[in-house]
């Protein structure tokens, strides 16, 4: 289950209904990504069939969702060119690239950068540059996959940065849902996890959001010591023990984080 959005409150008078609805038909996609018929449109985006048509014919006219043969709409390759448009405008990914380079380099594990989320109301993380290894299931590869803070090292290392009146609010208005049969559900357990990250500098999680994966991470900081992001280290369970994974990867993962804070 998704975590709930609460976006910045703007001026009712300045609010578009037409384009919050075209953003609705581009975001029923997120639930079902499959080309799908304007009266499936229409019911995922919670619009009637007329405004799906139109709204559909628009976005098919700029590129930003494509027909296939059957007549169904799927979403355009032109997501591409915008998604490349923010990677390459975000000062924190273009400064990390090289740090996560090297670091990909010496630990021969998959390497990640997340970004935290505080205007998605902190309630996710989502991962802006993913450096794979030698073996990887399909979405660990895709950079742009949102995960619930509460359920992910970097998440976690990044709610250690905050006060403990942030922390407790934004767990009481997670879902908590497993993400794999071993993600902790416990709110003491996870709230647990998060001061032991604050003690320790990073958060290494084991089995939370992926089976057979072990994980950890530590949290980039801005000028105020506020979260902004995090550096993953993730392996196989297959290859490596907790105490050997943490010996390993810690001191790799805080130096990265740390050359990439307060700027």
């Amino acid at each position: 289950m998704s975590q709930p959005h609460r976006f910045p409150t703007i001026d009712d008078r300045l609010f578009l209904q037409s384009v919050s609805r075209a953003l609705d038909v581009i975001e029923a996609y997120a639930a079902s990504p499959r080309p799908m018929s304007l009266g499936e449109i229409a019911e995922a985006a919670g619009i009637n069939k007329s405004a799906a048509q139109r709204i559909g014919q628009t976005l098919l006219s700029r590129g930003y969702l494509e027909q296939t043969e059957t007549g169904r709409l799927k979403l355009g390759r032109l997501f591409l060119d915008r998604s490349f448009d923010y990677l390459r405008s975000n000062e924190l990914i273009e400064r990390a690239t090289p740090v996560l380079t090297d670091l990909r380099k010496a630990a021969e594990e998959r390497v990640d950068l997340s970004l935290f989320d505080p205007v998605n109301d902190s309630l996710s993380i989502v991962y802006a540059t993913r450096m794979q290894s030698k073996r990887e299931t399909f979405y660990a590869t895709l950079a742009g996959r949102r995960q619930p803070t509460y359920a992910t090292s970097g998440g976690r290392a990044c709610l250690a940065l905050l006060p403990d009146e942030e922390v407790d609010d934004i767990l009481a208005r997670s879902v908590i849902t497993r993400l794999t049969p071993k993600t902790e559900t416990d709110l003491e357990t996870i709230r647990a996890a998060v001061m032991q990250a604050r003690a320790d500098g990073y958060c290494l999680g084991v089995e939370q959001a992926l089976l057979g994966e072990i994980a950890l991470a530590a949290a980039i900081r801005d000028r105020n010591g506020r979260p902004i992001g995090a550096v993953h280290i993730a392996g196989s369970l297959s290859e490596w023990t907790e105490p050997d994974f943490r010996r390993r990867f810690a001191p790799m993962a805080m130096e990265a984080a740390g050359a990439l804070s307060g700027g």
